[in-house]
């Protein structure tokens, strides 16, 4: 049994006030749009984790009710409810009044925390229409209202309990948000994720806001980053190498746990995280793993004969196929970058780095087994590195030999600089035709693909190397691809993908971004990446009258506008387009190339994971997962063209 450590009005500490938050959104939660939304609940969320992690939560409730409303309750001790020291208020009201006010500021209330540092519940307060909370103690029930932050009673008791925990209950602001309409799957994405990083814990999450088609899921790992290694393979249909591997420590008040398992595919999936942050950009506790990992892994190879004393593999053999998570939990995070999304802690590099070296060459010692698996891996990977490099260095040879000369299809722009320039590429030579003479050339380049190309999810980039359909394409963007990629080399600033809207498109545009994804991956992380979007229709009474509609309901509405009085819609003339080609110079340009009249696409990077696993599930050669994702998902699709 822990010794209870005190939390109570005197460990909430006040830095400064609350008024800038409504000002300046974005400075607290990122932006206003559907992301910022999302963080909202985040942050209640992880109030409640923090007191999971301190020892005194098992439970979580997070319900999604009509009218976008969100009711998050635990199980835990209770915000403090004494009169602070220094505010002359509840404790309570302090920590949803006061910017920076919380028990995670060296008061003593946690050792370890997640979330914005005591920002969270006054910022959610703040950016809510109204808020609620409900505090028992044990003993009592109280109970306190917010409008926009404000309030007009204090904390006042409402009843007698001898439960523990607390229920924030919120609407988030209209005026603030773009949306206040939330996406039950984000939620239970990161809710999955949290129980996961928290063995044991119990999250429930649910949506009622249908009240024909109420959900609920009930998030329980008591394997904790285990499954989670576990999780994602299922998800993906991936097939399992051996056992998932798992090793965690203790140095002071820091703890690390590892959990990694190898699969037969050709990708990487390490995902860290840093007191239940999700590390995108990694950091000390990944680099510490990575090192690690290398090191045992050729220690072992030659200290049993798999490798010659001078042989070595690298990093990147060694990591191909695996999947790993990492997940330190420390006193105080240092966040490194613009999104603050890197770990900094020096210290914890090499405590990680020591971890893993000792516990991993043990497990291999006791299952000589698996770790001969994992090295003939690991070998295999090497080989088609090798041969990656050669095929490599046969399209640079040829490169140079050709002298930088671009595709022969290629229609370039006369614009040399990056700025404002453009590259279309576009499905079919009859569409390329239309392109090439409907484009602006001072800014617009036209570069045609014909037949299906290369599923990269399917092959090593050694098959990428001299593909006859996907090298154009990396030559005239001019960046390399891969180990070579540099995006200071790209030719355009906007890539444009323009297929048609059939079946058929949508296969070429899923192509095409799963290249850009695997071995392109910073254009669109950089925001270089659209899709351009097309009229489904031509809609016309004679002439002059002219609309192109980019859905049902558009053409629906173009259709009532140019009909007679009476509704007589006979004399309106409905095209509907099934391919680029369908379309003239003129016509493709004023509804899909002009920018004053087009809707373009930006393909975002928000979410790596998500993108990956839908790349993996519908782009790999794994049947079922495929099968599951389309019968889940089927109902949700409009204007599919079959």
């Amino acid at each position: 049994m822990m010794e209870e450590e005190r939390y109570d009005a005197e460990q909430i500490q006040v830095l400064e006030g609350l008024d800038p938050v409504r000002k300046r959104p974005g400075m607290y939660i990122g932006s206003t749009s559907i992301d910022g939304l999302h963080h909202l609940v985040y942050e209640i969320v992880d109030n409640a984790i923090d007191e999971a992690l301190a020892g005194y939560c098992t439970e979580i409730t997070v319900e999604i009710l009509p009218e976008n409303i969100i009711r998050v309750s635990d199980n835990g001790r209770g915000i403090p409810t004494g009169i602070h020291p220094t505010e002359g208020i509840s404790a309570a009201t302090v920590v949803y009044t006061v910017l920076h006010a919380g028990g995670k500021f060296g008061g003593g209330g946690y050792k370890v925390s997640g979330g914005l540092h005591g920002v969270g519940a006054s910022v959610v307060n703040a950016l809510s229409e109204w808020l609620e909370i409900r505090v028992r103690d044990g003993k009592h029930e109280h109970f306190q209202h917010f409008d926009r932050g404000e309030y007009k009673e204090p904390l006042k008791i409402v009843g007698d309990t001898q439960e523990t925990g607390t229920i924030v209950t919120f609407k988030a602001d209209a005026e603030i948000f773009e949306t206040t309409q939330y996406d039950y799957e984000v939620l239970l994405k990161r809710m999955r994720e949290q129980a996961f990083l928290n063995a044991g814990i119990r999250i429930i999450i649910s949506d009622t806001r249908d009240e024909n088609e109420p959900v609920s899921e009930t998030l329980h790992y008591e394997g904790g980053i285990r499954q989670f290694v576990e999780h994602i393979h299922a998800v993906k249909g991936y097939e399992s190498v051996g056992d998932v591997i798992y090793v965690s420590g203790r140095q002071d008040d820091s703890v690390a746990e590892i959990a990694m398992q190898y699969n037969d595919s050709y990708n990487e999936v390490i995902l860290s995280f840093a007191n239940n942050i999700h590390t995108k950009d990694g950091g000390s506790h990944e680099t510490g793993f990575k090192n690690a990992l290398t090191k045992v892994v050729n220690d072992y190879g030659r200290q049993f004969g798999k490798l010659k004393e001078n042989e070595k593999l690298s990093g990147d053999d060694v990591r191909e196929g695996l999947t790993a998570i990492v997940s330190v939990k420390l006193t105080e995070c240092e966040f490194e970058g613009q999104t603050k999304g890197r770990l900094g802690n020096p210290q914890v590099r090499p405590f990680v780095e020591k971890l893993v070296q000792e516990k991993l060459m043990s497990y291999f010692e006791m299952n000589p087994e698996t770790a001969g698996t994992i090295i003939d891996k690991c070998l295999a990977a090497r080989k088609a590195r090798e041969a990656a490099k050669a095929a490599r260095d046969t399209a640079r040879r040829k490169t140079a030999m050709e002298n930088a000369s671009l595709p022969g299809k290629l229609a370039d722009c006369s614009e040399h600089g990056v700025e404002n320039t453009e590259i279309y590429i576009v499905e079919g030579d009859s569409a390329g035709g239309s392109a090439k003479g409907g484009r602006d050339r001072r800014y617009q380049a036209i570069l045609p693909l014909w037949g299906k190309m290369l599923n990269v999810e399917k092959a090593r980039i050694d098959k990428v190397y001299g593909n006859e359909k996907l090298m154009p394409v990396v030559t005239a963007l001019g960046t390399g691809i891969g180990e070579d990629f540099n995006l200071e080399k790209l030719r355009y600033d906007k890539v444009i993908i323009m297929a048609d809207a059939d079946v058929d498109g949508c296969h070429i545009r899923t192509l095409l971004l799963t290249f850009f994804f695997r071995y392109m991956r910073p254009l669109i992380e950089n925001g270089n990446v659209y899709i351009a979007q097309p009229p489904l229709y031509r809609v016309s009474r004679g002439e002059k009258k002219v609309f192109y509609a980019f859905s049902d309901a558009e053409r629906d509405k173009y259709i009532a506008e140019l009909a007679d009085k009476d509704g007589n819609s006979s004399k309106v003339a409905v095209q509907r387009y099934k391919g680029l080609g369908e379309m003239d110079s003129e016509q493709l340009w004023e509804t899909t190339m002009n920018p004053e009249t087009r809707t373009i696409l930006r393909v975002k990077m928000e979410d790596a994971i998500r993108a990956d696993e839908i790349i993996t599930i519908l782009m790999g050669d794994k049947v079922m997962p495929r099968k599951d994702y389309i019968e889940k998902y089927a109902k949700t699709v409009e204007n599919l063209d079959i």
